[in-house]
């Protein structure tokens, strides 16, 4: 029978055959992670607990303070407020935790 005709890689691509040519791989791992990402620096884990502690400690003596008068006397019931600010940056720090 005849021979198959010799086509050029256009030609091969528009008429959907294959090409053979080796894969390559890449043989660096590190090529490979790099979206991973690094681990925290030393200081973040106390820094996010130290947060939602004094956040807690906040609200604590704002309840056990005799007439809601402390820590910050003048501005009464928002100390509750503030008190959940600092412990609400520290459970935002819980998300950036690696």
């Amino acid at each position: 029978m005849g021979r198959m005709p010799a086509y050029s890689g256009f030609q091969a691509k528009i008429l959907g055959m294959a090409r053979s040519s080796a894969r390559t791989e890449t043989s660096n791992p590190s090529e490979t992670r790099s979206t991973e990402q690094a681990p925290n620096a030393v200081w973040f884990k106390p820094v996010m607990f130290g947060f939602m502690l004094i956040g807690l400690i906040w609200i604590i003596v704002f309840y056990i303070a005799p007439n809601q008068s402390l820590p910050i006397p003048g501005i009464g019931s928002w100390n509750i407020l503030i008190g959940f600010g600092i412990m609400f940056i520290g459970f935002l720090m819980t998300t950036r935790w690696r």
